[in-house]
């Protein structure tokens, strides 16, 4: 499997994915939906001793609560008006391999309490059977929602949560690894074949949007291009119209910093690069406008087309990494 990411957060993910992999401890993985967890899950798999054996999964959300049981442990023939023949379940099937259950949270407590018994003993009965059924089988589990705070509150069993975290890993959303957004947009683009290239000013929306789908939907973002863009660039009038309006509240960045800052021109000896890092030349525009108004942060937002919030949250990220020089209009901006 290939797994995208250019980010330290998701870096560190991964390589705490790879020391726990060998082992046979059940991991816990935990994030908001669309970050994706299922994809730690298979890299953990696929890095384990377990590799070349089954992997099975099965989304606990999905099933309804009369379905759970039958699923992960099968039934035998008779156990229910319908069976008219026995059926392996989901540990059945991953035998020596790893079993993953997504949103665990959604068992209910009568599922918690069987699924304990089975990851402390090995064994487990078939619905309607007579006869143990011991499987060796490797857990991890998924949550979008705070299982140690659930647990705490009564909702999902202590013991239970104790054995499926023996190892914990919180896999974090996408607006808190900006990094990795450029990379898999590029990743969807050339996967689906859309051929036209992102634009700088697309570029720049697709950072500054807040992503609450997470991964999902940037990936369903970038598919939603198929029909929309013929031209030679993916401009920021193809982008969703959610995402386009998400700057901060504001209007759009505008399409090609580029073009900006040649047809406003450059009276402070400015240097605009023609190419380099779209960050760079970012920061770069955002100092020469502020300097043509006088470090007017309003009117300079305006100009670069996005909202005096997100103008002043750029403002104290890059002076944090003494971005600007001393000397600039800027200075002082709280």
């Amino acid at each position: 499997m290939t797994a995208i990411f250019a980010s330290p957060a998701m870096k560190a993910v991964l390589d705490k994915a790879r020391r726990i992999a060998p082992s046979p401890a059940s991991v816990l993985l935990q994030g908001e939906s669309g970050v994706g967890k299922e994809v730690i899950a298979r890299a953990i798999h696929c890095l384990s001793p377990r590799c070349a054996r089954p992997w099975v999964d099965i989304n606990c959300a999905a099933l309804p609560d009369h379905l759970v049981e039958s699923e992960l442990f099968g039934y035998e023939k008779g156990a229910f008006s319908g069976a008219d023949k026995s059926k392996q379940g989901m540990f059945d099937l991953a035998e020596s391999g790893t079993l993953f259950l997504d949103e665990v949270a959604e068992l209910d407590p009568r599922m918690q309490v069987k699924l304990l018994k089975v990851l402390d003993s090995g064994e487990f009965f078939r619905l309607g059977g007579v006869k143990k059924v011991k499987v060796d089988v490797r857990i991890l589990t998924a949550s979008n929602r705070d299982l140690r705070r659930i647990t705490a509150e009564g909702r999902f069993r202590e013991d239970l949560y104790h054995r499926l975290a023996q190892v914990r890993l919180d896999v974090p959303p996408l607006r808190d690894r900006r990094e990795d957004i450029l990379a898999l947009a590029e990743r969807f683009r050339l996967d689906y074949g859309i051929h036209p290239a992102f634009s700088p000013g697309a570029k720049s929306l697709l950072l500054h949007y807040s992503w609450p789908g997470n991964v999902r939907e940037l990936r369903n973002a970038v598919v939603g291009l198929l029909g929309a863009c013929c031209r030679e660039e993916i401009l920021v009038e193809h982008l969703p119209e959610e995402i386009r309006q998400d700057a901060g509240g504001g209007p759009s960045p505008p399409e090609d910093l580029l073009a900006l800052a040649r047809q406003t021109g450059d009276s402070t000896g400015l240097e605009i690069p023609d190419c380099g890092l779209l960050e760079n030349t970012e920061r770069a525009l955002v100092r020469m406008v502020l300097r043509k108004t006088a470090g007017r942060q309003a009117q300079a937002a305006r100009i670069l087309g996005i909202s005096s919030r997100t103008l002043r949250r750029k403002l104290r990220d890059w002076k944090s990494t003494a971005s600007f020089p001393a000397d600039s209009p800027e200075e002082g901006v709280p």
